[in-house]
C-alpha cells in the first residue's frame, strides 16, 4: 500500500505570478517492501531474475464541483540486481556479492544495507511546480493521487497500489 503521503509547500501565500513548488513524499509500505531482502535478491539473481522496475505516478487535481486534473508526474525506479566482487562493495559483516542497484532518472546508487536499499525504491520525494496563473487567484484545494505498479518476480506477485492524499489549501493574492 502506499502510506505517509504528504504535500508540503514551499510558502503559504503566493503571488499571481509565482511558480507554486510542492513536495509529494510517500512510502510504498506492506508486502513488497518487506519481501525486498538481500536473501529474495540472492535467490531472485541465481534464477536470472535480476531488474526489478517500480513505475510510479503523482496526479495533482484542484477540487471543486469537478475535479480538474493539474498536472501529473509518471516515471520509474529500477533495481538491478548484479554479482561484483568489487572490493569497495564489501560487507564488514560478512562476504557479500550480491547487490542492488536502485536508478531514478537514470541517476543509479548503490546502497551498503538492505534498509537503505528499501528507502532508495520505496520513498519517493518528488517536486511539482505549478504557475500560479494557471490556478488564477483565491484559496484553491489542491488533492494528490498516488499509484505504483510491478510485474512478477520470483518473490513477488503482478500488483499495484493507488492511494489519495489530504487536500492542500493554496492561496493566490
Amino acid at each position: 500500500m502506499i502510506s505517509n503521503i504528504q504535500t508540503l509547500k514551499d510558502k503559504e501565500v503566493y503571488a499571481l505570478n509565482d511558480r507554486i513548488t510542492l513536495n509529494v513524499k510517500f512510502s510504498i509500505t506492506g508486502l513488497l517492501r518487506d519481501s525486498f531482502t538481500e536473501e529474495n535478491w540472492t535467490k531472485s539473481y541465481e534464477k536470472y531474475d535480476n531488474v526489478f522496475k517500480l513505475k510510479y505516478g503523482i496526479k495533482l487535481n484542484k477540487s471543486g464541483l469537478r475535479k480538474n486534473s493539474i498536472n501529473e508526474i509518471n516515471s520509474y525506479k529500477k533495481a538491478a540486481i548484479f554479482w561484483t566482487r568489487n572490493p569497495k562493495l564489501v560487507n564488514p559483516m560478512k562476504e557479500k556479492r550480491i547487490w542492488v542497484q536502485v536508478a531514478k532518472n537514470f541517476k543509479p546508487v548503490i546502497r551498503l544495507t538492505e534498509e537503505e536499499v528499501r528507502e532508495e525504491l520505496f520513498d519517493f520525494d518528488e517536486k511539482i511546480i505549478i504557475d500560479g496563473k494557471d490556478l488564477g487567484a483565491g484559496k484553491h484545494k489542491i488533492s494528490v493521487e498516488t499509484f505504483a505498479s510491478w510485474q512478477k518476480h520470483d518473490f513477488i506477485e503482478k500488483d499495484e497500489v493507488k492511494s489519495q492524499g489530504k487536500e492542500t489549501e493554496i492561496i493566490i493574492n
